[in-house]
């Protein structure tokens, strides 16, 4: 089906001057075009609300408020789209912000479920060896997962590699392994596909995703499920983050005595590799 955007482009030769002026002000404003109601729309192009209203029409929607609902969806689905009324609200920015991000903390802590993450936390810290997954922008959360497990245990291997493929690595994998895959929203095509086969092979795997993915959940063992909404068009990784933290500090305590010998083992390597700026 075509997006806004693209409608307007092929129907753009047909529409009358003063629909014209509205589609010219769409394009300069495609990002904020969600925050305006059919009244504000007309007036800051210029035309009537009836002009508006036919212009909507003539592209296919039933309603202005479809066209909306189209553009949350695809907000919702990680396309990063902003909110000029954010901009004209009383609070600050950085209000604003630290609002939100504590709402997606909150979120999460309140709604994870504590025997599913024990079962992962188990699950981590004693299959011999584990795989995280992860692409575009679940590529950078995955190796941030991966640099804090490598402290805590051995076998710990990130996937796919800088320019590489899957199904190489898949061929290594048994059931006694574990696959965490990291897939945030716009994911690419390759997750689902995957998680299938990981099923098929009896190869346990968790996923975390945000809360809006529940085929993405149906296909994994385990999910961890964390919000990414933020004030404006990108999505926020910080409560993201704090589960990292959290799973592996988890991890840590789950092997304390082992995991604070390799703790102590990599910083002598540190020391003696000079790798680090003394304190």
């Amino acid at each position: 089906m075509q997006q806004l955007d693209e409608r307007l482009k092929s129907h753009y030769p047909q529409l009358s001057p003063q629909e014209q002026r509205v589609a010219d002000f769409v394009f300069d404003h495609f990002d904020d075009v969600i925050s305006y109601n059919s009244a504000e729309l007309a007036r800051l192009s210029g035309v009537s609300k009836a002009t508006v209203s036919r212009l909507f029409k003539r592209l296919g929607y039933d309603k202005y408020k479809d066209m909306r609902d189209e553009l949350r969806t695809l907000r919702q689905t990680g396309m990063p789209l902003t909110d000029s009324r954010d901009a004209v609200q009383g609070n600050t920015l950085l209000a604003r912000h630290y609002k939100q991000e504590m709402a997606n903390l909150t979120q999460w802590i309140n709604h994870i479920d504590s025997e599913q993450l024990a079962d992962v936390v188990t699950a981590v810290a004693h299959r011999p060896r584990i795989f995280i997954v992860g692409t575009r922008n679940s590529w950078p959360v995955a190796l941030h997962l991966r640099q804090q497990l490598l402290q805590v245990r051995a076998q710990v291997h990130l996937l796919p590699q800088p320019g590489q493929t899957l199904a190489e690595e898949l061929m290594e994998m048994r059931p006694e392994d574990l696959v965490v895959v990291v897939a945030f929203r716009r994911r690419s095509r390759i997750i689902k596909p995957l998680l299938l086969q990981l099923q098929q092979r009896q190869i346990p795997s968790v996923v975390l995703c945000e809360p809006q993915a529940p085929t993405i959940r149906a296909l994994a063992r385990w999910h961890l499920c964390v919000p990414l909404d933020s004030v404006s068009a990108f999505d926020s990784y910080a409560a993201v983050n704090s589960l990292i933290n959290l799973l592996s500090n988890a991890v840590l305590h789950e092997l304390l005595a082992n995991g604070r010998q390799r703790i102590h083992q990599i910083a002598d390597l540190y020391a003696q590799l000079d790798e680090l700026e003394p304190r």
